[in-house]
């Protein structure tokens, strides 16, 4: 059985706090996201939080997708996790660009591989920024 994933945490900075704090678009974000990563999505729940800030799940058939926003910060702590086939990063770009993130740090973690783990980490600027 293959158990490898591929796990892409994301923080996105210098994001338009209007988007972050606004639970339908941000669902509708990580719909479009699943979608570019070729998930199938299952299940959704996202919650809005007083006086500000989202935080939902997209459960795909692949894994998930989770986001947690403060808009009075302008971030957005972004985790993907799929298998098979799926591109998280086509997600990612997905996300940075529906934020309008001026910046996004990325760790990427393959997951279930025996004896071994790679990880890699990177920072760059969002094209537009």
């Amino acid at each position: 059985m293959e158990t490898r994933g591929a796990h892409l945490l994301a923080e996105y900075h210098g994001c338009e706090r209007a988007r972050l704090d606004d639970t339908g678009r941000v669902e509708q974000m990580m719909r479009a996201a699943a979608a570019a990563a070729g998930a199938t999505v299952v299940a959704v729940c996202f919650h809005r939080f007083s006086p500000q800030g989202v935080t939902g799940v997209v459960v795909v058939e692949e894994s998930h997708l989770s986001i947690h926003t403060w808009p009075e910060h302008g971030y957005a702590a972004v985790d993907f996790f799929t298998c098979g086939a799926c591109d998280p990063e086509a997600a990612h770009r997905v996300i940075a660009e529906a934020l309008g993130a001026g910046r996004a740090e990325l760790l990427a973690v393959e997951r279930g591989l025996v004896g071994a783990r790679s990880m890699r980490v990177g920072a760059h600027r969002v094209e537009g920024a």
